[in-house]
C-alpha cells in the first residue's frame, strides 16, 4: 500500500511547504504539488498523474479536503474513481478516510463545504471588485505578460500565432497587445 501525498495552492506567493511537511509526517512516499485554482479539476496535471498511478490498496492523502477541490462534484468524482480503483482517500485536517462509510458520508458533506465556501469567496471577491469601481480604484488584475516583449517578437517577423504558443497566451492577449500600438496586422 502506497501513500500518496497531494498538495495544492491556488497562487503562486503562497507556500506549500506547510501541506509537504504535513503529508511527509502522514508517512506520503510519494508528494506531489501544484500551484493552480480548485475550482475545478481541469489543468491539475499533478493530481492527474496521481490518479493515472493509484492501484488498489493505495491512499492518497491531503491536508484538507479543499486542496483537493472546492467542487463538490470534483470532489465526489474522484472519491468515485478512487473507490473503483480499490483506493481510499484521507484527509488530514479534520482526519476522515473513506474506507468506512461514515467517511464517505463525511466527505460528501465537506466537500459541499468547500463549494459553498468557494462560491462565499467568490461573492466578496466580486463585491470588492463593485466597490473598488465605484471608487475608481479598480485596475483589474495585473498583466502577467509584457506587451513589448510581445511588439518585439511581432517586429522581428514571428507570427501572432507562434508567439501566443512560445509565450503560452491566448492569441487574442497577442492581438490586444500589437493593436494598442497600431502596428501592422499582416503577420498571422
Amino acid at each position: 500500500m502506497a501513500r500518496i501525498g497531494y498538495a495544492r495552492v491556488s497562487t503562486h506567493d503562497q507556500d506549500l511547504a506547510i501541506q509537504n511537511e504535513r503529508l511527509k509526517q502522514a508517512g506520503c512516499e510519494i508528494i506531489r504539488s501544484e500551484t493552480g485554482s480548485g475550482s475545478t479539476r481541469k489543468g491539475r496535471s499533478e493530481l492527474e498523474t496521481i490518479m493515472d498511478f493509484l492501484h488498489a490498496g493505495d491512499e492518497l492523502i491531503v491536508v484538507r479536503l479543499d486542496r483537493l477541490g472546492r467542487s463538490t462534484r470534483d470532489v465526489l468524482n474522484l472519491a468515485h474513481e478512487l473507490e473503483e480503483k480499490g483506493a481510499s482517500l484521507r484527509v488530514l485536517e479534520p482526519e476522515i478516510s473513506t474506507n468506512g462509510s461514515m467517511g464517505k458520508m463525511v466527505i460528501t458533506i465537506l466537500g459541499m463545504v468547500a463549494d459553498m465556501e468557494l462560491q462565499f469567496i467568490k461573492d466578496r471577491q466580486r463585491a470588492g471588485i463593485e466597490a473598488a469601481k465605484t471608487l475608481g480604484t479598480y485596475k483589474g488584475r495585473k498583466k502577467q505578460i509584457d506587451d513589448n516583449d510581445i511588439r518585439r517578437r511581432f517586429a522581428e517577423g514571428m507570427t501572432k500565432s507562434a508567439i501566443a504558443r512560445e509565450l503560452n497566451v491566448s492569441r487574442m492577449t497577442i492581438y490586444r497587445a500589437i493593436n494598442s500600438t497600431g502596428m501592422k496586422k499582416y503577420n498571422v
